[in-house]
């Protein structure tokens, strides 16, 4: 297709997707789950599991094959925008006494659900067809774990936001863990695509990436961004675009080195002075972002997926343990972890339940892992299964730790870290 033919392609898939992300989020928004979880589902609800079974031309029509790329690219812009949003507000936060416990929270939250995934694959190897054509029973096994050990981070930032968590202990410590955790599991899966092509250069480029962009950031990223914000010769149009600009630079960057754009998106969010010029530049960036080019990304995936696949009782059962593999893994680890340093019932309990939650994260290794050619349909739909079931979850089981604190008569207020030592 011409650009001047998908152009008008774009606009109605958009409008469609808008309009039915907000129905399935009043819908979904009734039993209490956030605006995130519809918006994901929407995608799979709009894609061959649903649409495409029951009106496949219409489907077709709506979403071509020329558009997907389309839709990723823009959806992209929305994503980033977004993680530096949640940058920006985490970087209000102080986390000093909370790195040991978040390092060990990532670690049993990484490490667990790798281990669980990789024994699942070997086990199960012979009896269920997971593995793509040409693909080593190796490689489908760490890939699964890899999967497995992802954690939804920008999901996990929004959700906290949206239910007012920003700058809680749990809501602190699980931001600070989750963005370890990501980072760690991109490298672990740039290690895995290494393998699989018989080359070690991807893995060796996204670790010496990561280590000069953590240099450049600690020597350069809050003088870089202070100019910015406070130079009295920039007004607030030209703040947008260079914030813009360095945005998309640290994106671009980020991206080439398999680390992801949500990085260094956030990262900048982390390093940028907080002023009353930066605070002008956030809420001009984020609404429309938020509201308009996100929820494309995270539609992205539902239209690749085919729940139709589950059908064959093998595939079914895989996917079952695979659900419960992941929950056991990381719920159970992190809830672990955070008691094990000392953190309390309920900070430990909600760490766990946000950690779980593993929807875009996830989904951005499936297409990952499928573009590589390292995952067929079957293990592609099970592992979307494992991202929905494991971030729907999430807000049922917050409000289910709200509702026992209650019964059992403590205070169920957030917990900010000035209020706790």
């Amino acid at each position: 297709m011409t650009p001047t033919q998908l152009a008008p392609r774009f606009f109605i898939a958009v409008a469609v997707i808008l309009i039915f992300c907000k129905a399935v989020a009043w819908l979904l928004g009734r039993v209490g789950q956030p605006a995130v979880v519809s918006e994901m589902l929407a995608g799979v609800l709009l894609g061959p599991s649903l649409l495409g079974l029951v009106l496949p031309e219409v489907k077709d029509a709506l979403f071509p094959a020329a558009l997907l790329p389309v839709l990723y690219v823009v959806g992209q812009v929305g994503l980033v925008l977004f993680m530096f949003q949640a940058g920006y507000a985490f970087s209000a936060h102080r986390v000093t006494g909370l790195v040991g416990t978040a390092g060990l929270v990532s670690l049993a939250g990484v490490t667990a659900p790798l281990v669980l995934g990789v024994a699942l694959v070997l086990v199960t190897a012979d009896a269920v067809p997971m593995r793509a054509d040409g693909t080593s029973i190796g490689v489908s096994a760490a890939f699964v774990g890899v999967a497995l050990a992802i954690t939804a981070f920008p999901m996990l930032a929004r959700i906290i936001t949206e239910r007012g968590h920003a700058g809680t202990r749990h809501g602190t410590l699980s931001l600070a863990s989750g963005a370890l955790d990501d980072m760690v599991a991109w490298i672990m899966l740039a290690v895995v695509l290494a393998f699989a092509s018989g080359r070690a250069g991807p893995a060796v480029v996204t670790a010496g990436g990561a280590v000069l962009f953590a240099l450049l950031l600690w020597l350069f990223g809050r003088r870089v961004t202070t100019a910015l914000m406070t130079s009295p010769g920039l007004n607030d149009a030209a703040r947008v675009l260079g914030t813009v600009a360095l945005l998309f630079l640290v994106a671009w960057y980020t991206d080439e080195i398999g680390l992801y754009a949500v990085f260094g998106a956030f990262a900048v969010g982390v390093v940028m002075p907080r002023t009353d010029n930066t605070d002008r530049v956030v809420d001009t960036l984020t609404p429309v972002a938020a509201t308009v080019f996100l929820p494309l990304f995270f539609t992205y995936s539902g239209l690749r997926t085919e729940f139709g696949l589950l059908g064959s009782p093998p595939v079914l059962l895989f996917a079952v343990a695979c659900v419960t593999a992941a929950i056991v893994g990381k719920f159970g680890a992190c809830w672990a972890a955070a008691r094990f340093r000392g953190e309390s019932q309920g900070v430990a309990l909600r760490v766990g339940a946000l950690m779980n939650a593993r929807g875009l994260m996830q989904l951005i290794a499936l297409n990952v892992g499928l573009e590589a050619g390292i995952v067929n349909a079957s293990l592609f739909t099970v592992l979307v299964l494992v991202a929905l079931v494991t971030t729907m979850m999430t807000t049922p089981l917050l409000s289910w730790i709200e509702r026992r604190e209650a019964r059992r008569g403590d205070d169920v207020r957030p917990r900010t870290l000035a209020t706790v030592k």
